[in-house]
């Protein structure tokens, strides 16, 4: 089993990298594992914030801010946001948000995809300062708390804030690597992380981060922009036929 979670974790880390979404290919394969929702959840954000960080550091040349927010700002926006996401999953059932994270993907797609290819002769959708705040610092929550398909809700909000793809690609692996940083301190004391089956997953991610830090600089930008609006809708599919 330890071999098969080294794999899901290299495939989850290069969708992180890439678009997001690598805890889908991480939760399920922790909760096959025999974990329960709960425990997989924690060890999933645990196991893949090594990968996050890695993959971070790779782009760093391209991170920026938007909408009049600089960078160091959303970081602690992130690290805010974070904190109060561990401790809500820590104090309260995780069944109001894993309810809403069909639509949360369905709405991040739909919005990424407006703001890639629709009416751009206009300018295109544009957010500002206190709203592109706001969304982060929800994303952010929701990052601590659940945390899947936090990469297509940033992606939607960085683009909408005015930053190119590969910018908007590389920031929000920074963001999600802050902000899952302040989850894994609440959750690491906490005792219900699976260290073997973290392990395992890191070491893949970590590896698969790499491999699509790489590819995120040389894929081309609207094939990507296509790629992620496609992986968005098979996602939001999934999340909806998974539905009790």
């Amino acid at each position: 089993m330890p071999l098969v979670l080294l794999v899901v974790g290299f495939a989850a880390g290069v969708q992180n990298a890439l678009a997001g979404g690598g805890s889908f290919l991480t939760f399920p394969a922790l909760l096959l594992a025999g974990m329960d929702a709960r425990a997989a959840n924690i060890t999933s954000t645990v196991a893949l914030f090594p990968g996050q960080v890695t993959t971070g550091l790779a782009g760093r040349r391209d991170v920026a801010g938007g909408a009049g927010l600089s960078f160091a700002l959303l970081v602690g926006i992130s690290l805010a946001g974070g904190v109060v996401g561990a401790l809500l999953l820590l104090a309260t059932p995780p069944r109001f948000f894993a309810r809403l994270v069909p639509f949360l993907v369905l709405f991040a797609t739909a919005v990424f995809a407006w703001g890639s290819f629709g009416r751009r002769q206009q300018g295109g959708v544009r957010i500002g300062r206190a709203g592109a705040g706001a969304a982060q610092f929800v994303i952010a929550i929701y990052g601590g708390y659940f945390g899947g398909g936090i990469g297509f809700l940033m992606l939607a909000v960085l683009t909408l804030a005015g930053l190119a793809l590969r910018q908007a690609g590389a920031t929000k692996n920074a963001l999600a690597a802050a902000m899952n940083a302040a989850a894994v301190v609440v959750f690491a004391g906490g005792g219900e992380v699976h260290w073997l089956a973290a392990i395992s997953l890191g070491i893949g991610a970590i590896a698969g981060g790499q491999v699509g830090a790489w590819l995120l600089r040389r894929v081309d930008d609207r094939k990507l922009r296509i790629g992620v609006v496609l992986i968005g809708v098979a996602l939001t599919i999934g999340l909806f036929l998974r539905q009790p």
